[in-house]
């Protein structure tokens, strides 16, 4: 069964900087897009950021801009999400996805699938 595994998440003060990384379990996806998305408690799941298959193009949700910075490398079948300056209001579970559909933007999470359990973030203030 196709899984992603996220990691690198944990508790860190405001103003920290987390490394999350991606793997998935049982085939690659070098050859798509890929998608980290947060959900907090009571919220619905909220775009981060994304990268296209060769790493070349990146996207991300404005809340995250300049301290952000999506990356993949294929030959590791890695994504990592480098996240600086954080907030309490970052806390939240991270999860990532490979974008299986062309038919809907980056930020829309109905484009991923292969859902992982994600990563617990939390920033305390």
């Amino acid at each position: 069964q196709v899984q992603l595994v996220e990691s690198g998440g944990g508790l860190v003060q405001a103003g920290g900087s987390l490394r999350l990384s991606c793997t998935p379990s049982g085939r690659t996806f070098s050859g798509y897009a890929m998608g980290w998305f947060r959900q907090a408690p009571g919220k619905e799941r909220e775009f981060v950021a994304a990268i296209n298959w060769s790493g070349g193009d990146t996207y991300y949700a404005d809340f995250v801009k300049g301290r952000c910075t999506i990356s993949r490398d294929n030959a590791k079948n890695t994504v990592y999400l480098q996240m600086n300056s954080l907030k309490p209001e970052d806390t939240a579970i991270y999860y990532c996805a490979p974008k299986t559909s062309y038919y809907s933007g980056y930020d829309d999470h109905s484009s991923y699938n292969y859902w992982g359990q994600g990563t617990q973030v939390t920033v305390s203030s």
